[in-house]
Parts: C-alpha cells; sequence; structure tokens
C-alpha cells in the first residue's frame, strides 16, 4: 500500500485537474447521512456538457484507478489528505463561476476545509452557483468571510 500511496501522491500533486472557465463542479457528502449532493453534481453535469468535477479529470480518475476512491470521512486520513491536494489543485486552475452542491456541508468537509478557501483566493473565480463568492461565503460561512 505504501507504494500505492506514493503514487497516489503524484498524482494528486501532478496530473491534470482542468476543467472549462463556468465548468468545476464540486460537491460535499463528507460527514453526512447521504450523497444527495454528489447525486445533484452528477445530475447537473448529465445536463451540462463541459461540465466536470474532480473525480472526472485525469486526475481524479487515475486516483479513483488506484482504489481510492469513497467518502472523505470513510477512506482514511492519508487518502483523505491526497484527495484534499488534488482539490485545492483543482480550484486553483478553476476560472469564472463554481458550480457547488454543498447544502448542509459539514465543517470537517474538503469543501469547508480547503475548497471554499481557495474559491475565495482565486481571484479568477467570480462567482459560486451565479452568485458572488464573497456573498455566497458570507450566507454559507458567515463568520469567516465578513
Amino acid at each position: 500500500m505504501n507504494n500505492c500511496l506514493e503514487k497516489a501522491y503524484e498524482i494528486a500533486k501532478h496530473e491534470s485537474v482542468a476543467t472549462e472557465p463556468d465548468y468545476a463542479v464540486v460537491y460535499s457528502v463528507s460527514y453526512m447521512p447521504n450523497s444527495k449532493n454528489k447525486e445533484a453534481a452528477k445530475a447537473f453535469i448529465q445536463t451540462h456538457e463541459k461540465a466536470k468535477m474532480l473525480d472526472d479529470t485525469p486526475c481524479g480518475q487515475a486516483l479513483i484507478g488506484l482504489g481510492l476512491d469513497g467518502r472523505v470521512d470513510e477512506v482514511g486520513e492519508e487518502i483523505t489528505k491526497i484527495w484534499r491536494i488534488a482539490s485545492s489543485r483543482y480550484i486553483k486552475e478553476a476560472k469564472g463561476n463554481i458550480n457547488a452542491f454543498v447544502e448542509g456541508a459539514d465543517e470537517r468537509s474538503t469543501f469547508c476545509t480547503t475548497e471554499l478557501e481557495e474559491i475565495m483566493e482565486n481571484p479568477q473565480i467570480t462567482s459560486i452557483n451565479g452568485m458572488d463568492k464573497k456573498v455566497f461565503a458570507q450566507n454559507f460561512h458567515p463568520q469567516f468571510y465578513k
């Protein structure tokens, strides 16, 4: 497994996470009782041809191919770190609007601990779900984005 983890870290750090502007899709299911947000994200992708979530990028596909898929609260700390590296890169490369399916996201989730902060720091991302990203963040996590 150690060799697998080394390979996974390399994939997370270097494989393509590119998306078209306005078509990056994020979802949050960690620590939640169901996968409703991921199912909504998949439904969105089915009706928006250019839309991709991290799972659909070469990076995500390679990690899944190694058997590293699953909810971050189910796969263990090391695998969660790997996905957070990939998620961070995914958001850093995104542009325009982010399509977020994060209703009820747990504060421990990758969206809350990694992606939202990266969205706020990326000047090329202007909005989340068509709403100014600062307004979205204030509504989503007011204690962090005043």
